[in-house]
């Protein structure tokens, strides 16, 4: 009886080895098939997001709306109805934004929860002092505040693609819109950026009010621009002298981070310009991804600057991180319309944002006149 209940007994552990081991071959099995199994359209890394498949699929290809996260599309009225574009989508758009976009790369970009973003700025007044340990303290200035409000609009594209191509499942739609966004939106921007008349759009920095007074006295809110020593171009003698004093007119602690800022043109008459002893001013970047120098500053070249003309303001110098201020709603929302241009499926997107300068003492232009 002992040997049957042993035989028993080792029947079922035997059984149980043999139902664990075929579990486990059936896991890797699946892991395997997992592995060489082609990601499906809308998988990212193995992982599924329902919410991307279902913008990307089911929106953007085929124009069914369930399952889409809805957002209000227009501030003033709730009537009409947009899509807000995947937080992944989203950041490419950002990212192919900020390396095609040259303000937006050295600006300071605010992103926002709703339409309006305020900033308050301090100016004038020594709010510290010096005493003994026992000595009076007599009353320091007081400091004036000051409310920056960046004038903000609807920033929109609309590229469109063909139904075909939408259908076609090796199309990477999701790549393509992102890149038109992006392309668009910087061409756009950019120009704001610069010259924005702040009506419906950022506010450009050349369209501030400019004085060649000093930042002790200058009225807030204006710029401060240096003479090129010449009507409509630079000094016939030492011109890369004006280019030192625009350097030296932005206080030190701004010159840390600070960029030269000009178009293609303005840069060509720069990099011809030599020292006594015949070496450039202007020194070709070393190393990969890291831009060209002038006085040891980086350039960045923005073709919305305006040419060397007279009284023209083309080129800028200063700390745009601290003295411009961008300003942009967190969503991207997207409107398909199949439509109005058939065949062809049009995607109007929309982005808030605003621009304005935040700091006049960290940014510094030069003006091209004689005095």
């Amino acid at each position: 009886m002992t040997d049957q209940l042993e035989a028993s007994f080792d029947a079922v552990v035997q059984g149980e080895r043999i139902e664990a081991m075929e579990g486990e071959i059936a896991a890797l099995k699946g892991a395997l098939l997992q592995q060489q199994r082609p990601a499906l359209d809308g998988v990212k890394g193995g992982a599924f997001d329902p919410k991307r498949a279902a913008f990307v699929d089911r929106y953007l290809r085929q124009g069914h709306e369930a399952g889409v996260e809805l957002k209000s599309f227009s501030g003033a009225s709730g009537g009409a109805g947009g899509y807000a574009v995947p937080r992944e989508i989203d950041q490419i758009i950002d990212a192919t934004l900020k390396s095609i976009s040259p303000i937006r790369a050295i600006a300071n970009v605010v992103r926002t929860g709703s339409a309006g973003y305020r900033k308050l700025v301090t100016s004038g007044g020594i709010v510290s002092g010096w005493a003994s340990e026992t000595g009076a303290r007599a009353e320091t200035a007081t400091p004036a505040f000051n409310e920056i409000v960046p004038p903000s609009g609807e920033l929109y594209a609309n590229p469109a693609a063909s139904q075909a191509m939408l259908d076609d499942a090796q199309f990477d739609v999701e790549s393509w819109l992102a890149m038109e966004i992006a392309r668009e939106f910087a061409a756009a921007e950019g120009a704001a950026f610069v010259n924005g008349n702040g009506t419906n759009k950022p506010k450009g920095f050349l369209t501030y009010t400019t004085t060649n007074e000093a930042d002790s006295v200058r009225a807030f809110g204006s710029l401060q621009y240096v003479a090129s020593g010449a009507a409509a171009g630079f000094a016939a003698t030492n011109p890369q002298d004006k280019l030192i004093d625009l350097v030296q007119s932005l206080r030190a602690p701004y010159r840390q981070g600070a960029s030269f800022v000009m178009n293609s043109a303005t840069l060509s008459a720069i990099r011809k310009m030599k020292t006594d002893d015949g070496a450039f001013i202007w020194q070709p970047s070393l190393s990969a991804g890291q831009p060209a120098t002038l006085l040891g500053y980086p350039v960045v070249e923005a073709e919305d600057m305006p040419d060397i003309a007279a009284n023209s303001l083309s080129i800028a110098f200063g700390n745009f991180q601290a003295g411009y201020v961008i300003s942009e709603r967190s969503e991207t929302s997207i409107l398909r319309d199949p439509f109005s241009n058939k065949p062809f499926v049009h995607f109007y997107a929309v982005k808030r944002i605003g621009g304005a300068v935040a700091n006049s003492e960290a940014i510094k232009l030069m003006k091209f006149a004689a005095t």
